[in-house]
């Protein structure tokens, strides 16, 4: 099929993206950095020392696209399946590289088997869990292991395992300045020294700068992209992008704020709102361009500039979940927090709102007809036994037995109908 003429016209004309400059590190037989297209990676989430299943995800991940696949070594058995893994992809012609994963005992696995070392094209080390009290020697050993299989390495940090020596330390000199940074501040900043030190600590034992990756990943968007722009003004290493874990429950946020400006000259695309507002008749510019953006007017702006549209995007996994409540509390929280001096006003609505809506009135009226149930079953037992021993004797056993079934069932969060299930049989 032929490219329409307009559409040939804009695929010719659209500008270079211009890219941070970064060392190229190898991985197998794959090339990562400035000079190379953005590489994907994926991970399974098999039991690596099932090979067969582990080759098998590996292949899928491989013909979906991921040009590198990561899995998880945690134990001896895991270690012992890694190059039988390799082999049984090679004999599927499946050459994409294997990277190692690992946390605690990679030092020791690693010394330990061979093999694995051997077949893995790239090690992947969080300094803030390579065990214990010795945790500089322990990642120093993996670092040797890698020279000697001539390896490269990825070193993650990770938020929710950061060095706590490090971040102590940190924090400690935060509180000691005249006006201390926020806690948020500081746990990014620990982010990127951990990698750097890691960085340097590992040349200083012998890998080479060129055979380095750094990542720095944490739950939130807004914080990833802090990290990691911090990250790529102090290193040219390449950077391995990723959230981790599922966060908070946000998993994105569009408003008035992400639209930016047409490129120009084959850079970036200018953010349309500056870092700081201007004044006077450049700020009436401003408005004007903000006021006449086809991204923003009509859509995340009113006509009048009075009403503006933020998107949040929750998790799937957290809307269905009972944090759903937490999640959009804090969130109207931090909405009421930081419009408190403004004068602006602001809304939460959406399916999420609505479901949750949903749910506290259905807990609500479950409540209400609960607390109807036992006032009516305590009247009835009155006006029937008239003695309150009667009642104890002839309520105690179902009520005993009551409990029970409650504290069973409640392991398998199925939860009974009290009025129904329960005052009926009590009664």
């Amino acid at each position: 099929m032929a490219c329409p003429p307009d559409r040939r016209y804009h695929l010719v004309d659209m500008p270079p993206i211009s890219r941070r400059r970064t060392t190229t590190v190898l991985v197998g037989g794959v090339a990562v950095g400035s000079d190379h297209p953005i590489v994907v990676q994926s991970m399974t989430n098999t039991d690596t020392a099932d090979a067969d299943a582990t080759a098998l995800q590996v292949a899928q991940l491989a013909h979906a696209g991921s040009e590198l696949v990561r899995v998880t070594v945690n134990n001896d058995e895991a270690a012992q399946a890694v190059p039988v893994i390799r082999e049984k992809l090679d004999r599927l012609g499946v050459d994409v590289p294997i990277i190692g994963d690992f946390h605690y005992n990679g030092h020791l696995l690693l010394t330990k088997y061979p093999a694995c070392a051997e077949a893995l094209a790239k090690y992947r080390i969080n300094p803030g869990n390579v065990g214990g009290r010795h945790k500089d020697a322990n990642f120093q050993q993996i670092i040797e292991v890698a020279l000697h299989y001539r390896k490269p390495v990825r070193i993650g940090v990770n938020w929710g395992s950061l060095d706590q020596q490090l971040l102590t330390a940190m924090m400690d000199a935060n509180a000691a300045l005249p006006e201390p940074k926020e806690s948020r501040e500081v746990m990014i900043e620990a982010m990127v020294a951990s990698a750097l030190r890691s960085a340097e600590l590992a040349e200083e034992t012998g890998q080479a700068h060129d055979a380095i990756i750094l990542s720095a990943k944490v739950s939130g968007v807004q914080d990833l992209v802090e990290v990691y722009t911090r990250l790529a003004e102090r290193c040219d290493y390449p950077l391995h992008l990723g959230l981790t874990e599922a966060g908070l429950g946000t998993r994105g946020i569009i408003s008035i704020f992400s639209a930016r400006q047409p490129p120009q000259g084959g850079e970036l695309a200018a953010p349309l709102f500056p870092e700081q507002l201007p004044e006077g008749a450049e700020y009436d510019r401003l408005i004007h361009r903000v006021m006449n953006n086809e991204i923003i007017r009509g859509k995340l702006l009113s006509e009048d500039g009075q009403l503006a549209l933020i998107v949040l995007a929750l998790d799937p996994d957290v809307v269905a979940s009972s944090r759903l409540r937490d999640v959009i509390a804090n969130i109207q929280k931090t909405i009421d927090d930081d419009l408190a001096s403004t004068g602006l006003t602001a809304r939460l609505s959406g399916v999420p709102v609505m479901q949750l809506e949903i749910r506290n009135a259905v807990e609500r009226d479950r409540l209400l007809y609960n607390a109807f149930g036992f006032a009516a079953g305590a009247l009835i037992a009155i006006v029937f036994f008239r003695r309150p021993s009667f009642m104890i004797i002839a309520a105690g056993p179902p009520l005993i037995a009551i409990v029970i079934a409650l504290g069973a069932l409640g392991w398998f969060d199925f939860r009974l109908n009290m009025f129904l299930n329960v005052m009926t049989p009590l009664i």
